[in-house]
């Protein structure tokens, strides 16, 4: 496969420690968390390979086009605004979990509505690039993160204040059955193959899963996974934990690295995820946008030569999100996350039921 689109799957990986999938782990802690991403794991992994298997048939078509070609509208139509609904809360969410994250612990003062608008400003920016130069944007972000990532896991694992009679604690709960509210979350951490809905009109020629990449991505996967759920409580303990709020950003503050140029490891983390969170947001909201204009396109709504429908577009992401931001609470993030959670695995059986559809109009 390209590596490019390894940086969608990983990004999307990332970005899940910050938010809700860590809180809703530790939740379930009794209750068959890590059975959850156990299964949540091989059927992700699973969805990725069909992903990509499907896609290897249309090297340089996106999902907007192979649906106008082989389904009729009445599919097509309602399908495609399916999908937008889907993405641009995937991208809403996460603008609204780290704007309260970082009002919260790096701008306390200022309010969250400006928090937002900054980020919009950024993110309207990338969205409006072509795919290609989206492609870049992640590459070069990801590139410049990942030895920081590394640092960080690394000083995770063999920190002082890891106590592994915590985790030894928390694997005895492995023989409870599933919970669904925590295999739903850890169905995101493997959204971010979803995206070749899109990004694959940049792959041209025609892209294959080996069983070793695939494997080394079930293991990346599941790294991740254990990450997310075992080193928060093993700094935090296991019976209080769910207390916790944002558990992995108080288990950075209680790591720190003696003779690097900024000591308190919370810092380091937070600018690290806040670069994740922005390519998180900006692939998420892309695709809503290249979907939107598969569906809208006004012709006539131009200016110097230059059709402004996607500027349409992100007015509307801008006007949505600063409509809903007043209105909704830390706790309330969180209980609409969950509920958008609790929908992916419906999302992923929908998705893979229309590609079926797709594969098979396109052999006859």
């Amino acid at each position: 496969m390209n590596r490019y689109f390894y940086y969608l799957v990983i990004v999307n990986m990332i970005a899940n420690i910050v938010a809700s999938v860590p809180r809703i782990l530790i939740e379930a802690r009794a209750r068959g968390a890590i059975a959850s991403m156990v299964l949540a794991l091989f059927l992700g992994c699973a969805f990725i390979y069909i992903m990509t298997r499907f896609f290897h048939s249309f090297p340089g078509k996106g999902l907007p086009e192979l649906l106008k070609e082989y389904t009729p509208k009445w599919i097509y139509i309602p399908f495609i605004l399916y999908l937008i609904a889907a993405w641009f809360l995937a991208g809403l969410v996460t603008l609204i979990t780290y704007s309260f994250l970082l009002k919260r612990f790096l701008t306390p003062d200022m309010p969250v509505t400006w928090i937002i608008c900054i980020f919009l400003c950024f993110i309207s920016f990338g969205v409006l690039m072509n795919t290609k130069s989206v492609l870049y944007t992640i590459e070069a972000i990801v590139v410049f993160n990942i030895p920081l990532v590394i640092l960080i896991m690394i000083k995770a694992y063999t920190g002082e204040g890891m106590k592994w009679d915590f985790v030894k604690k928390s694997v005895m709960y492995i023989y409870h059955i599933p919970d669904y509210s925590a295999f739903s979350a850890c169905s995101y951490v493997f959204l971010g193959a979803a995206n070749l809905i899109i990004f694959n009109r940049v792959f041209t020629k025609k892209q294959k899963m080996s069983w070793l990449q695939l494997g080394i991505t079930l293991f990346v996967a599941g790294g991740n996974l254990a990450t997310t759920y075992f080193i928060p409580i093993g700094y935090n303990g296991f019976d209080q934990i769910d207390r916790l709020v944002y558990p992995w950003i108080l288990t950075s503050d209680s790591m720190r690295i003696e003779f690097g140029f900024v000591e308190r490891v919370l810092f380091i983390f937070l600018v690290l995820y806040l670069a994740i969170s922005f390519l998180s947001i900006l692939i998420h909201w892309h695709v809503t946008v290249e979907l939107l204009k598969s569906l809208f396109w006004l012709k006539r709504f131009q200016w110097k030569g230059r059709n402004l429908t996607p500027y349409l577009f992100v007015s509307l992401f801008w006007f949505i999100s600063l409509i809903i931001v007043p209105y909704v609470t830390e706790q309330d993030v969180t209980t609409y996350t969950i509920s958008f959670f609790n929908i992916l695995p419906f999302f992923f059986i929908v998705v893979l039921i229309m590609l079926w559809v797709i594969k098979r109009r396109a052999k006859t």
